[in-house]
Formats: structure tokens, sequence, C-alpha cells
């Protein structure tokens, strides 16, 4: 179902003010904060709009739909010279990590050493830096990926040197909960971890927690976020 352009203008302003409003009670400036539309299941006629209704990032969370779908947007808009960026939201195997970088300008869920080595090598081949995130699973459930806390030090040890990569910091879901303020301390404890790891590990460019969806977004941005990931306060109920 396509979502008209009108609508998405209402609702990516409505987004927008939302995040505005959150940053500056936090003290933060609101162009600290990148907007990610999560476009999972969403067609290319719906992401064509949301595009010429002023989004330029979108998240996708599988491999393959995100490949068929950033091609066929890219021939509806005439493949013009500033068209959107792809960004890797969702888990990757590591035997399709050769499928994200023809579309991906950045992956987020990093969550293990080897989706990391088969990345660099794929990104050397391509001759081209892709920025990474590390996925964590700050609340420990067992139905998330991501590296535990503890494991992040070795992990950020065996990552940072590989070639065809650039480690630009983390990115955690939080659990679903009813009060927005109940997901807080997830997005604190993602905050530490980053601050820990950028003392530890000094030369990586730690600028990025990307943590907050449609239902506790604004409690990330005053834990810090640095990227919001929203799909369905955009693009409605799927």
């Amino acid at each position: 179902m396509t979502v008209d352009q009108d609508t998405l203008v209402e609702r990516i302003g409505q987004v927008r003010a939302r995040i505005e409003l959150a940053a500056r009670r936090a003290g933060r400036d609101p162009a600290e904060i990148t907007l990610i539309a999560v476009s999972k299941t969403q067609s290319a006629e719906t992401v064509v709009a949301a595009f010429r209704a002023g989004l330029r990032i979108f998240g996708e969370n599988r491999v393959e739909e995100a490949a068929p779908k950033a091609a066929a947007v890219a021939a509806l808009l005439g493949h013009p010279p500033a068209g959107p960026q792809w960004h890797m939201i969702g888990h990757v195997q590591s035997r399709k990590a050769g499928q994200v970088l023809p579309w991906a300008s950045m992956v987020h869920s990093v969550d293990s050493v080897k989706l990391a080595m088969r990345l660099s090598r794929h990104a050397l081949a391509a001759g081209r830096a892709l920025p990474i995130l590390l996925e964590v699973n700050v609340a420990g459930e067992a139905s998330k990926y991501g590296f535990a806390p503890g494991e992040l030090p070795a992990a950020v040890e065996a990552i940072v040197g590989l070639p065809g990569l650039r480690l630009q910091g983390l990115m955690t879901m939080a659990p679903i909960v009813a009060d927005p303020e109940a997901a807080r301390p997830v997005f604190a404890g993602l905050r530490r971890l980053r601050d820990e790891l950028a003392a530890h590990f000094p030369a990586v460019d730690w600028r990025h927690l990307s943590m907050g969806m449609t239902d506790d977004f604004e409690a990330a941005i005053v834990e810090g976020a640095t990227i919001v990931r929203i799909g369905r306060a955009i693009f409605g109920e799927r």
C-alpha cells in the first residue's frame, strides 16, 4: 500500500517537531540528530513519496528486500545525483555480507567479528570505506542480536584494524515497554558503554549512538541518541 505524499509531509513534520522538542528539553542541538525512516515492507513508490516529502535516509532490515527496492527507487527517481541513502539496520548473516555493499552506505547492525571481517573483505573488493556501528544487546534479551556489553572491548580490538571499515559508534534496540521512560536505562547504558570504549580506544570515531524508535525515540534523545530509526510514526501501521 502506497502512502500519499501529503500524509507523509504531515507525519514527517510531526516527527521532526518531536525530535526538536526532545533535543531542546535535553539541552541539545536538534541538528545533532539524524532521522532514519524505517522503510521495511514499504513499496518503492512510498519511499519515493517520502523522499519527495523531505526524507533522505532510509533504513532496511532485510537484504533480500532492500537491494531490489533501492534499484526500483533509483529508477523511479531517474537516478538523481542526490538520491536517497540506504542504511542496513537489521541482522545480516555473514554469508550475505557481500549483498549489502552495493546499496548500503552504513551498516548499523554489526553483531559479530565474523560479520565485520566479511564486510571488510567485500568493502576492500569494492574499493570503498564502509561506516559501521556495533550492535549491542544492552538489555540481554535472548530474542535480540548484538554483542553482550562485556564482549565489546575484545570485539573492538579485533574490528578496529580491519581495512575497508570505519567504526563510528554503537547501536541498540530497547525492549518493548508500555512506558517509554522504562527504556531510558537501556539507552543510558549504551551511552556509558560508548564513553568507556572511547576512553580505551581514543583513536576510534565514536560519533554515533543509533537508538530509539517510534515508541521511545524521545527518551533515547535525552540519553544522547544521534540517530533515531522511525517507521510507524512516518509510514503508519504495517
